[in-house]
């Protein structure tokens, strides 16, 4: 009982830190030095929320010590992820510690076997790569590098890869999205970045796995066209929606609607619940009910919705809206 309570006033008094960040600066050095894995983790959080670039070293001191002998000194890597995040918060560009962790594994006892508890250390180090002062070969190969790597991690290298935008990149991400890829979400973070990094010449290729034999993998699409931010990826989704697609397709382009953030999304979605089969229109006024566009077109939805006289449309209205 006594080290719990010790140990819980710790933690009381780095929350208190918050109130009097002036006055922080050698509690947090003391804290970053602490045995505790779970201390350290929270006092790295406290210095990177403050701000408080001069503890960039003691923190790097603390990695150091933690990636030793880690399943013991560090379980669930605490101290390492709160650490890199801050770094990283920091804009710390020295690449050193990051290329450290990105070899880092760590295999901790679970049950029936054993597991890496360093997954989410080498997908942050991956993110804070990308802002380094590193040539950019070296970069960018490194990220490929972790390409074969748990699933969470090359989600990871493709977010980063989308922070480092140029023609490689591009077709970097391209081939990414072309190989087989087990986990669709891994495949549709590629779709995300290549329509952040250039979406205008990215829609065609992304519309293509539209017809994807992999529903997964059709989703993701139709999620990644949503999201961006130029009309012709709604006019994409129109398309599809219009065509051959099927009732789970139907339903995912409306769904993924809510979430658009282009103005014609809204307008093809008035065109569904002014035309569309009922229960896609009912799909479609949840959908502007739940997208940005929600106040400037309830109006037209309910006008709709009455011409309409759909008993199911219009409890859907009712659902969705009041």
């Amino acid at each position: 009982m006594p080290g719990k309570e010790a140990f819980e006033r710790k933690l009381e008094a780095l929350t208190a830190l918050r109130s009097s960040p002036q006055e922080a600066v050698l509690p947090l050095r003391k804290a970053l030095k602490d045995r505790s894995n779970y201390v350290v983790s929270k006092a790295a959080a406290l210095v990177g929320e403050l701000r408080l670039t001069e503890l960039i070293p003691d923190m790097l001191q603390a990695f150091d010590r933690f990636i030793l002998d880690g399943a013991k000194t560090d379980p669930q890597c605490w101290a390492k992820n709160a650490i890199v995040k801050a770094l990283k918060d920091l804009n710390h560009d020295d690449p050193a510690v990051f290329l450290r962790g990105l070899e880092h594994v760590q295999m901790e006892p679970v049950w029936g076997g054993s597991a890496d508890a360093a997954i989410a250390l080498r997908g942050a180090c991956a993110l804070a790569l990308a802002g380094c002062a590193l040539d950019r070969q070296t970069i960018l190969a490194r990220l490929t590098d972790l390409m074969v790597d748990e699933p969470p991690v090359r989600i990871d290298a493709i977010r980063a890869l989308g922070q480092c935008p140029g023609p490689d990149t591009i077709l970097l991400l391209r081939l990414k999205a072309m190989l087989p890829e087990k986990e669709p979400a891994v495949t549709g973070q590629c779709f995300d970045a290549l329509l952040d990094i250039s979406p205008v010449d990215s829609i065609p290729f992304v519309a293509q796995f539209l017809a994807a034999k992999d529903p997964e993998v059709r989703s993701e699409a139709v999620a990644a066209l949503a999201a961006c931010r130029e009309p012709q990826a709604i006019e994409a989704l129109k398309q599809c929606f219009e065509g051959r697609s099927d009732g789970a397709m139907k339903t995912a382009i409306l769904q993924s609607l809510a979430g658009a953030r282009h103005p014609s999304a809204a307008e093809l979605l008035l065109a569904v619940i002014e035309d569309g089969r009922s229960e896609h229109a009912a799909l479609a006024v949840a959908s502007v009910a739940h997208s940005r566009f929600r106040d400037e077109n309830r109006a037209r939805v309910e006008a709709l919705v009455r011409r309409r006289d759909i008993a199911a449309l219009t409890s859907a209205f009712q659902a969705a809206f009041q």
